[in-house]
């Protein structure tokens, strides 16, 4: 049997990225266009995959998206991305964004999703995922939520 290594979420984690609004970013109100918000965390948990697994990473999936709060020009976008759970050849990596006012540093959670990435060999074939380990409250909670996902996602296919 193929046992891969495990890893502890905090391994992959991104917690901080940050990437701020510009005028070309925005739509015909001034707020930001949300195929923006998704070109931008798709790569991060991508990349979150690619640290996770070390491997390349395609996208399967995305669900659960939610825009709650509109950005505007000059917010800056705090972007974070975890690992929640893993499975045999995939892995749900959680995103949650903030629109940060740079003049007082509030923060308004303006975005979450779910990604569903394979991890793939160098002919573009599935191959196993590494176990990722929950430590923290928050970790374990969203790691037992994510096998309720996936067991939606795969009644809807």
């Amino acid at each position: 049997m193929d046992i891969s290594p495990t890893k502890p979420v905090s391994a992959s984690m991104v917690v901080d990225q940050v990437v701020e609004v510009f005028p070309n970013d925005l739509n015909a109100h001034g707020t930001l266009f949300g195929g923006r918000v998704l070109q931008i965390v798709d790569s991060l948990a991508a990349i979150v995959a690619k640290r996770h697994s070390g491997k390349v990473c395609v996208t399967l999936g995305i669900d659960s998206v939610r825009f709650l709060n509109p950005a505007r020009h000059g917010d800056i976008l705090v972007c974070m991305a975890s690992v929640n759970r893993t499975w045999r050849t995939s892995m749900e990596v959680g995103v949650k964004v903030m629109a940060e006012d740079f003049r007082n540093l509030s923060r308004k959670h303006i975005f979450s999703a779910y990604f569903t990435f394979i991890p793939i060999d160098d002919h573009h074939k599935p191959v196993p995922v590494n176990a990722v380990i929950p430590q923290t409250p928050d970790q374990i909670r969203r790691y037992e939520k994510a096998e309720l996902r996936r067991q939606r996602r795969l009644s809807l296919h």
